[in-house]
């Protein structure tokens, strides 16, 4: 009887490890939607996430991987090495895919040749798997997500100023480092911060399909840490400063 007791308490504690996922061989170390697929990184059990989304950011791709390295949470990286991603036989920006609207606009633009019935399919294979790739990305109990992004001189923290809630402009002599954030009380603290910061908390007129434009939308917290591209040594300055003080 006892033994039998011990198998079954055994048995119902391995059932609970698979459901909860605390063995960690089990996690997975991928999610997709369509050819937009994440290789998922973890360090010990913080709420905090992080991801990369454009595959041709390597400066960001970098600075996250070292950051990982030695702080908690959990990164979900695009792989692959270009912008844009594949789908259905044409074009998508990965972040322009949190929304139908969005993705819509963004088909259009990337591949001018389809017809309607061609953009709808792509919309549909979005539209089944949107909501579980959210579900892992997004932190839950109101924790952040801080995604990382590289930019040229045609995008700079200027290009948002006239569409954003508040702004704190630190640095304006160094307007491609800059913090966007959808969050009132992260934008209050990063605005102590040495750094350039916009909140864009207000529900979005146009719906662009960016991660950005859905936490405003859902009251979700966000933060986006945006430098030049091949500026690892301040982006990884700005993600310190970030952690140690955004909880």
């Amino acid at each position: 009887m006892n033994q039998r007791r011990a198998r079954g308490s055994s048995a119902s504690l391995s059932r609970r490890h698979f459901a909860f996922g605390w063995l960690p061989f089990l996690r997975p170390k991928h999610i997709s939607l369509n050819n937009a697929r994440f290789r998922i990184v973890r360090h010990g059990n913080s709420r905090r996430h992080y991801l990369l989304i454009h595959g041709n950011e390597e400066t960001a791709r970098r600075v996250l991987l070292r950051f990982m390295e030695t702080h908690e949470g959990t990164a979900f990286l695009i792989e692959g090495n270009t912008r844009n991603v594949s789908l259905e036989g044409g074009e998508l920006d990965p972040n322009r895919m949190f929304s139908r609207a969005g993705a819509e606009a963004n088909l259009k633009n990337l591949n001018p040749d389809w017809n309607p019935q061609r953009v709808n399919s792509a919309l549909a294979v979005l539209d089944r798997g949107r909501e579980r790739l959210l579900k892992a990305l997004l932190p839950r109990d109101r924790g952040v997500l801080v995604a990382l992004h590289n930019n040229s001189e045609a995008y700079s923290v200027k290009d948002e100023v006239d569409i954003s809630d508040s702004v704190s402009l630190r640095e304006p002599a160094n307007p491609h480092a800059f913090f966007l954030c959808t969050d009132r009380s992260d934008f209050a603290i990063l605005a102590m911060s040495p750094y350039n910061v916009v909140l864009q908390q207000s529900k979005p007129k146009e719906d662009d399909g960016s991660l950005s434009r859905l936490a405003a939308a859902r009251g979700l917290r966000y933060c986006n840490l945006e430098v030049a591209l091949g500026n690892a040594d301040r982006q990884f300055e700005m993600l310190r400063w970030l952690n140690e003080n955004v909880k």
